[in-house]
C-alpha cells in the first residue's frame, strides 16, 4: 500500500531492538550494520486514492541511516 505521511508522527513507541527484530539480517544486508529499532506511532497519512486519515504505522530506524520501510498496520478512522 502506497501512502504519504502528512505532518508529525505522534505517540512513538519502540517495539523491538536489534536482535529482537525478525528482519534484522535483511536490514543489515540492505542498509548496513547499525543499532536497529522497530518503532510504531500514529500519523495522518494520504493514501494513494487521495483519502486522508489517521493510521498506526510501523517502521525501522537506525542512527546515521534514518527511517526505513514504513508500513500501515491499521487505519484509525
Amino acid at each position: 500500500m502506497h501512502f504519504e505521511i502528512i505532518g508529525e508522527i505522534e505517540s512513538i513507541e519502540t517495539i523491538a531492538i536489534s536482535g529482537r527484530i525478525r528482519d534484522i539480517m535483511r536490514l543489515r544486508k540492505q542498509y548496513g550494520s547499525a543499532k536497529w529499532r522497530k518503532l510504531k506511532g500514529v500519523a495522518k497519512i494520504r493514501l494513494k486514492s487521495g483519502n486522508i486519515c489517521n493510521a498506526e504505522i510501523h517502521w525501522y530506524e537506525a542512527h546515521g541511516i534514518g527511517r526505513k520501510k514504513f508500513k500501515i498496520k491499521r487505519l484509525l478512522d
